[in-house]
């Protein structure tokens, strides 16, 4: 590494991983993001300037020591930055994906003052990349075990982190997945062009040699129920990260037409159940050659709309009742999408869906709007403007609106406490529920949110299990007043 003052470090450009070309990767859905080469991770772990107080480390909601692995980035060592990932990460290769670092970790870098912030992401992606290349990358140790038996329903983001620190903890750790394959939205909901499946499957495969037991086709509140796995399997504990699966729609007329998903359905047969393939038992034929118009502005409508360009779509369209500066999907995906064509239509919403005779899609009517002052979340709200409405030719629509939770566990489990929205109530520093021995996290408990916030939920309650396990001490969560239904996005 060339030795260069502080000021100088500050002063590199960020580097930019290389990228499919956009005319390419819009019919494919291998991987857009093709990451860091070893030189460019080292000279951009070099832009790091070390700081004493390292507020990248409080941003990262899973508490990953970044002040300490990237300059072992910098000096060519790998392997050690690995390792201090590891203490706080076992699923680093999806974080440095689909994680929203620009308004975390390196949201808060020093050297976005007055440069751009280090690459966090990327280079966490490196590290965990390159170290699924080394021969010891499949040697996992195990941790003495305590005796102690743990149910974690749902594979998702906090389902997964939670097990991952339970069994480093030492204890027994069994995963229930409802779907026949493990990953919860990491699965379902994120596209092959962001989160390939052998990334997935090898962090899957990492857990397991850990310990972690997975089983798939498990519905709990179907199969068996909270209090069976309590007090029939013999858990001592249970981590419920059951994820907000449930679609909201908008309530217009003509939601029911043929020709309209919700964006739930349409990535889970696409990503899932890999309806693009001509032999697929629940295609989606109908977005070929046609108009396709997408309802959202955030991560999951972009995952959406581009889907549709990838399956053949004669346009695909994202309509927005905000301009694109509100959208709270990331930067990179909208920048993504409109390299790949995406056409934006903003300051509009939908008011009905039209159909033909025969109850297909043909049109959707829209109304403009302006934005007005701001609403709870800080952005302004959308106001309707009178006498503007319109309509455009669609074939198929993705309503890509939010998502609420499944009721099957309120509907099993009463004396779990429920809010007015149907998430769990949970003390917020431990994910302890109303229920002796039970916790929640992620999006079941706070609704639709990012990969990375779930996962913090879920090494917290993790944390607070082991004190449960050891201690027998409980205290459950101030019920308080319930909350409304959120806003869409």
């Amino acid at each position: 590494m060339t030795e260069r003052t502080r000021r100088e470090r500050m002063r590199l450009p960020r580097q930019k991983p290389a990228e499919q070309d956009a005319a390419v990767r819009s019919g494919t859905f291998t991987e857009v993001n093709l990451g860091f080469t070893p030189q460019q991770a080292m000279l951009e772990a070099e832009r790091c300037i070390e700081c004493k107080r390292a507020p990248c480390v409080a941003g990262c909601p899973v508490g990953i020591q970044i002040h300490e692995f990237v300059p072992r980035v910098a000096a060519g060592d790998f392997s050690a930055a690995a390792a201090i990932i590891e203490r706080d990460n076992l699923l680093p290769a999806i974080c440095g994906r689909v994680c929203p670092q620009e308004t975390q970790c390196e949201g808060v870098c020093v050297l976005a003052r007055k440069y751009t912030p280090v690459a966090i992401g990327n280079l966490e992606r490196f590290v965990a990349d390159w170290q699924h290349t080394q021969p010891q990358a499949t040697a996992q140790s195990r941790t003495a075990q305590t005796g102690k038996r743990v149910a974690v329903v749902g594979s998702g983001p906090a389902g997964l982190a939670c097990a991952a620190d339970l069994a480093r903890l030492g204890h027994g750790v069994t995963v229930f997945e409802a779907l026949h394959e493990l990953g919860g939205v990491l699965s379902y909901g994120i596209p092959d062009y962001r989160l390939p499946r052998e990334v997935l499957q090898r962090e899957l495969d990492g857990l397991a040699s850990r310990g972690v037991s997975f089983v798939t086709n498990a519905v709990v509140g179907m199969t068996d129920t909270v209090d069976q796995l309590l007090e029939e399997e013999g858990f001592d504990a249970v981590f419920l990260g059951v994820g907000a699966g449930l679609p909201r729609f908008l309530g217009i007329e003509g939601e029911d037409l043929v020709g309209v998903y919700s964006a739930n359905e349409f990535l889970t047969r696409v990503n899932l159940m890999q309806a693009h393939r001509s032999n697929a038992e629940t295609p989606v034929f109908d977005v070929v050659g046609q108009r396709v118009a997408v309802f959202g502005g955030g991560n999951t409508a972009m995952d959406a709309v581009r889907t549709g360009l990838r399956l053949g779509a004669a346009e695909s369209i994202v309509m927005y009742r905000r301009t694109e500066s509100e959208m709270p999907a990331r930067r990179e995906e909208i920048e993504h999408a409109h390299q790949e064509g995406v056409r934006f239509q903003t300051l509009v919403t939908p008011v009905e869906l039209l159909g033909e005779d025969g109850g297909r899609l043909t049109a959707v009517r829209l109304q403009r709007m302006e934005l007005g002052e701001p609403g709870p979340d800080g952005r302004p709200r959308p106001v309707p403007i009178p006498g503007s409405e319109f309509e455009e030719e669609v074939s198929v629509v993705i309503i890509a609106v939010g998502n609420s939770p499944n009721p099957l566990i309120g509907k099993t489990t009463p004396d779990i406490a429920h809010d007015r929205r149907g998430t769990i109530v949970v003390d917020p520093g431990s994910g302890r529920t109303t229920k002796l021995g039970v916790f929640a996290g992620g999006d079941i408990a706070t609704g639709g949110a990012t990969v990375i916030l779930a996962m913090g939920a879920g090494r917290s309650a993790a944390n607070a299990i082991d004190e449960y396990l050891r201690s027998g001490t409980w205290e459950p969560p101030d019920v308080g007043s319930p909350r409304g239904a959120p806003e869409p996005t």
